[in-house]
């Protein structure tokens, strides 16, 4: 299977990192075809200019080879931290600028934009990892989860990926070594089970 991983933490040594190293690990070791992304390596532009937004324009090379991958990508892993309840800035300006009409959804004929959707990804399984600071439990009661709307209604379920699990691992800031190794290891059971060869 054709898997694209898209990691966005700006600390080379977060276990933001970690993860992605493991899920990288695991799936090539699994036989799948890996096309991987850290886009704060990478220097990505998250600003979605104004010349891109037409869905016939001529998009610069690097956009258009992250389109080309996630539309060909039967699987699509995100890391990254919850930052204020979402994704980082640069993460936003990526799905801003390669989850764009005519790659990641269309709308029906005749209608503007005021309905919903067809999603136009055949990728079926989207897994999302994400680190914290704060609890599960008030993640949820407090804040409503938000990342969990995001990624899931917002985001994937809207360009056609019906599956999608996502994984919160906190609290980071006073985990110990041990503690990473177990969720280390739990990565690696996710990725065996929804990315099968």
């Amino acid at each position: 299977m054709k898997i694209s991983i898209i990691l966005a933490h700006p600390n080379k040594e977060s276990f933001n990192h970690a993860i992605a190293i493991v899920v990288v690990e695991e799936l090539e070791k699994n036989g799948h075809t890996v096309s991987f992304h850290d886009l704060y390596e990478e220097n990505f532009d998250p600003l979605l200019p104004s010349e891109e937004i037409p869905i016939d324009v001529s998009l610069p090379p690097e956009i258009e080879k992250h389109c080309k991958e996630i539309s060909e990508a039967e699987g699509i892993i995100i890391v990254h931290r919850n930052w204020w309840g979402q994704p980082p800035a640069i993460l936003k300006g990526w799905v801003d600028r390669i989850f764009r009409p005519g790659v990641a959804y269309e709308f029906s004929e005749g209608d503007k934009g005021e309905g919903v959707p067809n999603g136009l990804l055949q990728a079926k399984t989207a897994i999302v990892f994400n680190t914290s600071n704060t609890e599960s439990e008030r993640e949820s009661k407090v804040f409503g989860d938000p990342l969990e709307t995001i990624w899931k209604n917002c985001i994937f379920n809207l360009c056609g990926v019906t599956n999608v699990y996502r994984k919160m691992f906190n609290i980071i800031v006073t985990s110990s070594e041990e503690q990473r190794k177990t969720w280390l290891q739990e990565v690696r059971s996710v990725i065996k089970k929804y990315f099968v060869n």
